[in-house]
């Protein structure tokens, strides 16, 4: 019964092994993608502070990557909501 709760399947010790072993694997996979992911969050900070040395506007370039993961339909539409948003607050 305590192996069909730790492994989700009912079966004998031989199941039991093959989905901890395969648990683990998932887990290191998820562990090494994490690290990866640090490690790439690291280098990002680096290249924003070598352009912010560089004398170039870091907040307008985050707007700009922002921008760029939308398609044009996406971009359009948000463009549209903050000229609208900007006219209703009289900021144009």
């Amino acid at each position: 019964m305590d192996d069909d709760l730790d492994t989700g399947l009912a079966g004998g010790s031989n199941a039991s092994t093959v989905a901890a072993g395969q648990l683990r694997s998932l887990i290191e996979r998820i562990e090494r993608l994490e690290s990866e992911k640090q490690t790439i969050a690291l280098d990002i900070k680096e290249v924003y502070s070598e352009a912010k040395g560089t004398g170039f506007d870091t907040t307008a370039m985050r707007a700009i990557v922002r921008l760029r993961k939308k398609d044009q339909a996406e971009r359009q539409e948000a463009e549209s909501i903050l000229d609208l948003y900007k006219a209703a607050l009289g900021m144009v």
